[in-house]
């Protein structure tokens, strides 16, 4: 098999929506066949560079008949992983991809033990901040993204809506994962997160 199609057999293997930097691929390849070939590939088309040494493997549309827009959670982690940084994502980001903010995002939030970058993915604002993280132990981005919006929401305006439309973002298939992962959250949370992945 060629390099090229080396490559691609990678990153087709981690399925549409995947994001990457060359670093990713260090297992395999060297940094300069890594390098040499993820610019080909974004010049075919059959990737797209949505940042500076970041990629992505592009979801595509066939009712809009185009590529849809970049994964930002994706995105966000593999510049995390590219810097060796650890990050966690923001309350209000997180109830805006769980569906619970009316608020229009036109940015999308993570803490993180790196510096403070902020990074224009395709029109897109991704922005990193420099905090203390509380939730890292995680295992899953699941547990994190539903812990941070719970947190953002507060006790008080949990309601079965709420935990309808969180239910509506999760896979099924984590929720023994999520259950055992959150364990440890605060008393209220865990109880809320049972009643999200109780099955009906």
């Amino acid at each position: 098999m060629k390099l090229y199609e080396e490559v691609l057999y990678f990153i087709a293997g981690h399925r549409r929506g995947w994001a990457f930097s060359s670093s990713d691929l260090m297992k395999k390849f060297t940094r300069q066949e890594a390098d040499s070939t993820l610019s080909d590939l974004a010049e075919k088309g059959k990737i797209r560079r949505v940042y500076r040494g970041i990629y992505d493997y592009p979801k595509y549309s066939d009712f809009l008949e185009q590529e849809l827009s970049p994964d930002i959670d994706q995105v966000a982690r593999a510049i995390a992983r590219k810097f060796n940084w650890r990050i966690e994502i923001s309350g209000d980001s997180a109830l805006n991809m769980l569906g619970l903010s009316t608020q229009i995002e036109g940015k999308h939030v993570y803490l993180s033990d790196g510096p403070n970058r902020n990074y224009d993915i395709l029109g897109t604002t991704l922005q990193f901040k420099r905090s203390i993280l509380k939730n890292i132990g995680f295992k899953h981005k699941e547990s994190s993204l539903i812990v941070q919006a719970l947190k953002a929401l507060g006790k008080e305006r949990i309601t079965t809506d709420v935990i309808s439309k969180i239910r509506k973002h999760i896979n099924p298939g984590m929720y023994n994962k999520i259950m055992k992962d959150t364990q440890s959250s605060t008393v209220w949370i865990y109880e809320t997160i049972k009643q999200i992945c109780r099955e009906i």
